[in-house]
C-alpha cells in the first residue's frame, strides 16, 4: 500500500521567518545548513548528514538542522533513526508548523517499520496541528485499512488454529519391571531351552 511520503523533504533557510522559528542562527550554522541543503537535493546524503550533524553540535537545539537532519536519514532508509530524530524536533520545537509536518514524517517513518499503532498516532497528531492537511488525512485511513485487514488475517488464522482436530498421543507400552528372582527364572529358561535344541541338533547328526 503507497502512502504520501512527498513531503519528507528538507526546510530551506529563506522559510525560517514564516515558519517564526525563535532560534537565532550564527553565520556558521546557516552555512552548514545550506550546503546540506544543497548535498540533499544532489542526493548525496551522507555528505548532508555531515553537515546538518555539525550545525547541530554547535547548537543542539537547533530545530532546522534537527529535521533536515531526520529527512536524510529516512532518505537513507534508516526509518528507525529518522523517526527518533523527528521525535526530538516534536519535543524541543516551539513552533507548530514544524511540529506538524514533523509528526506527518513521523507517522510515515513509523509506517515503514510496520508500526502501524504509532504511525495512526502520528498522523492524527498532524491532523490536530493542521485539520487541513489532505496528505495526513489519506495515510491516516490507509493505515487504519492495513491494520484492519492485519487483524482480521490473525483472527482467521487463530480461528483455523482452533478448528484443527487435536491429534491423540498412542499410550505407550507401559514397560514391566522384573524383579531379581523373574531375571534369574528367565535366564535358567532360556538356558534350558539351549540344552534342547543342542541335543536334537547332536541326534539329528548323520553318523
Amino acid at each position: 500500500m503507497e502512502y504520501y511520503m512527498k513531503r519528507i523533504g528538507i526546510i530551506c533557510l529563506f522559510s525560517i521567518g514564516m515558519l517564526q522559528f525563535a532560534e537565532a542562527f550564527s553565520q556558521t550554522q546557516n552555512s552548514l545548513i545550506r550546503k546540506g541543503n544543497q548535498f540533499y537535493k544532489k542526493g548525496e546524503f551522507d555528505k548532508s548528514l555531515s553537515q546538518y550533524e555539525q550545525a547541530f553540535k554547535l547548537d543542539p537545539q537547533n530545530t532546522l538542522a534537527n529535521y533536515n537532519f531526520g529527512n536524510a536519514l529516512f532518505r537513507k532508509e534508516k526509518w528507525e533513526d529518522a523517526e527518533k530524530n523527528f521525535e526530538s524536533v516534536i519535543t524541543n520545537s516551539k513552533d507548530n508548523d514544524i511540529r506538524q509536518q514533523a509528526f506527518y514524517n513521523k507517522g510515515v517513518s513509523l509506517t515503514k517499520q510496520k508500526k502501524l499503532e504509532e504511525s495512526i498516532e502520528a498522523y492524527k497528531n498532524a491532523l490536530r496541528l493542521n485539520s487541513n492537511d489532505e496528505d495526513a488525512r489519506v495515510n491516516l485511513q490507509k493505515a487504519l485499512l492495513e491494520l484492519k485487514k492485519k487483524d482480521e488475517s490473525q483472527k482467521q488464522s487463530e480461528q483455523k488454529q482452533e478448528q484443527k482436530p487435536k491429534q491423540k498421543q498412542k499410550p505407550k507400552p507401559q514397560q514391566s519391571k522384573l524383579n531379581k528372582k523373574e531375571v534369574e527364572r528367565l535366564l535358567k529358561a532360556l538356558h534350558q531351552k539351549e540344552q534342547e535344541v543342542q541335543q536334537k541338533m547332536q541326534k539329528n547328526r548323520p553318523r
